[in-house]
This record gives structure tokens, sequence and C-alpha cells, in this order.
């Protein structure tokens, strides 16, 4: 057995991903624009999908006066059509297909379950599930038929161990880590890794919308003004999570040093949750 060159170990750990496209829904705020911005820094044109065009080209400019390349098409991961058009049209520009897909879009509503509006409980299993699903179905073609493709799915600490008051949100995530590992068994021989992140609290508009929530607060018996520091001191290493480390997981999920890890459904929570 031939063991390789420390060069060789170290630049599977830094993977440059020139020539890739990358896919990153919801990717204009929040952590799938650090997504994006990782990714971008590692060669990928990345192809950022999310429902607001201001907020999209904020993203598109920033990544490219980093110097990175970047699409942006105005997509409702709600909706199969707007997916299957806005795919399309994607795959007529770059006919090779997508090399990396990152399902990140999702939402969160706060309720009850014995109140809980169908309205909001719709809206959050089509964005964090029905999604994921219809851009996985419309990118694998062509991975499959290239035979190498990475699909990353964001779920969280709530697919792993429910969320009081958080059923919708639940619901979909654990559906999400459902959905990643049976299509990772399903293209586990075509060359295609599936995974899923699971974040804890990361410090992000959606986290500390969530907090400041009137309704959140009443139904967990929070002081609003204590919210925050409760969140922060529930994770054993008293701090929230930054978005830039949920990133670099992503980057090292795309490299060729984990070829070999699919399936998987890996916490970044500061050790919220150890199942």
């Amino acid at each position: 057995m031939e063991f390789p060159h420390d060069s060789s170990i170290l630049k599977d750990f830094t993977p440059s991903l020139q020539g890739q496209v990358a896919v990153i829904t919801g990717g204009s705020k929040g952590i799938g624009r650090f997504i994006a911005s990782a990714l971008s820094a590692r060669g990928a044109l990345v192809v950022l999908h999310a429902r607001h065009h201001d907020e999209l080209e904020s993203a598109r400019k920033d990544i490219e006066s980093r110097g990175g390349r970047c699409v942006i098409q105005v997509v409702d991961v709600r909706s199969e059509e707007s997916i299957s058009e806005s795919m399309l049209e994607l795959f007529t520009q770059f006919p090779s297909g997508v090399d990396i897909l990152v399902n990140n879009a999702g939402v969160y509503h706060t309720a009850a379950v014995n109140n809980h509006p169908t309205d909001l409980w719709d809206d959050t299993i089509k964005t964090n599930l029905h999604g994921p699903f219809f851009y996985c179905r419309s990118v694998l073609p062509h991975m499959i038929a290239k035979t190498s493709g990475r699909i990353i799915n964001i779920s969280s600490i709530s697919g792993r161990v429910g969320e009081i008051h958080a059923a919708a949100y639940s619901s979909s995530k654990f559906g999400l880590i459902g959905l990643t590992q049976s299509l990772a068994l399903e293209v586990a021989g075509n060359g295609i890794t599936v995974n899923a992140v699971c974040p804890g609290w990361v410090d992000t508009d959606m986290s500390r919308q969530q907090l400041n929530d009137e309704n959140w607060c009443k139904l967990s018996a929070v002081d609003p003004s204590e919210a925050v520091d409760i969140a922060r001191l529930s994770v054993p290493q008293m701090r929230f999570i930054e978005p830039s480390e949920v990133a670099e997981l992503v980057v090292w999920l795309c490299s060729r040093a984990a070829r070999g890890i699919t399936g998987q459904s890996i916490n970044i929570c500061g050790g919220m949750c150890l199942s």
C-alpha cells in the first residue's frame, strides 16, 4: 500500500470545486448565503434560489465582489412548477447538470397542535420537505449519468429530537432525514453522496426572529427579554453556532475526503443533541 504525501492529504481537506455547479436553495440570506460564499470561495459557480429578487441580487453582488461566479433565479421552493421551470432553464445553460445541491431553504412556525393553523402546517411541509424532494428528483438524472454528485440537506436537531410547539417544523425536518437516508441508499452505487446537516441554535435572523416571537415566548413561558440568553445557555458550549461553521461543514461534505460518508445526519449544535 502506497501512502500519499502530506500535501495530497491536505488537498483533500481544502477542496477545489473549480468547474462545479452548486445550487443552494434559500441562498440569499442566513445559512444559505454563507454556504454559497464558502462554495464560491472554493471555485464553484453558485446558483442561488430564493423568492425575493432584491435579496438574491444583494447576495450575487457580494459573491461577485469577492471574485466568485454567481447565477440567481427567483424560485418558490414550495411549488413543483416553479422548481421545474427554473431547473429546466438552468440545465439549458449548463447541459452537464448540477454537481452540488444544497437544500437549505426553510421556514419555522410556532404553534401548539391543538390549534395549529392548517395553512402554516402546509407552508412548513411544502417548504422544508416537498421542495427538497422536487429538487433531488430534478438533479438526479444528470448526477447518475456522470456517476458523481453531492446532495446536502439542511435539517435540524429538531429533526433528531422533537421540539415542543414546533410540530410542523420537527415533522418536516424528521422527514428530511428520512429522505436523506432513503435516497443515499438508492444512489450509493452511482458515485453520489446524500447527507443531512443538523444545526442547533445558529446566529441568524431566523433564530433571532423565533426568539423574539411573542407567541413562541408565551408558549415556552420565556420572558422575551431573556429569550436569547436562555437559548444560548441551553447549549453546552454556551454559544450560538456561527453560520460560517455550518458552511464549512457543507464544504467538507462536498470534498473528496468525504466521499465515503453518505446517508448520515451530522449534528452541529454545540452539544445540544448527542444522538
